[in-house]
């Protein structure tokens, strides 16, 4: 299985951005922590951050063609407010998965609203790194 990871804005900024609540691991140190617990299973993933939301969009259309079978994706704060996002989502046929480091229903009333989530399967969020590692694992079936 080839799945797509992407990253939305600030998410470049993990492990310095708010530690107390996105943890102290960057972006490459989480890809790696799911590398490593996943290392006897073969699959094959590519991690993208853009803090462009154009980037993002145009990576799930190209998606399909470059051979992805899933995407898991972290919105970050285009999750609230992204209907292009949403809608680009919505044309990828294969499996998506949308995670979130934090438990969003325990932050600010504004997080509550995920516009992006109706474009995934499913939302696996509060469980910090173990949020990416969990959304591999329901693609993976492991």
């Amino acid at each position: 299985m080839k799945i797509l990871v992407l990253g939305g804005p600030n998410l470049n900024l993990l492990g310095d951005r708010e530690p107390e609540v996105y943890g102290k691991d960057t972006l490459g140190d989480i890809e790696k922590y799911v590398d490593k617990s996943l290392s006897s299973i073969s699959f094959e993933s590519d991690w993208r951050q853009s803090n462009s939301e154009a980037d993002l969009i145009g990576w799930i259309h190209s998606a399909s063609t470059d051979g992805f079978d899933a995407i898991i994706i972290n919105p970050a704060g285009l999750t609230h407010t992204s209907v292009s996002l949403l809608d680009a989502l919505k044309s990828f046929k294969g499996e998506k998965v949308e995670v979130h480091l934090s438990n969003t229903y325990t932050r600010e009333e504004f997080r509550k609203t995920k516009i992006t989530s109706a474009g995934s399967r499913g939302v696996i969020e509060g469980f910090g790194k173990d949020s990416y590692l969990l959304a591999f694992k329901f693609l993976l079936k492991v």
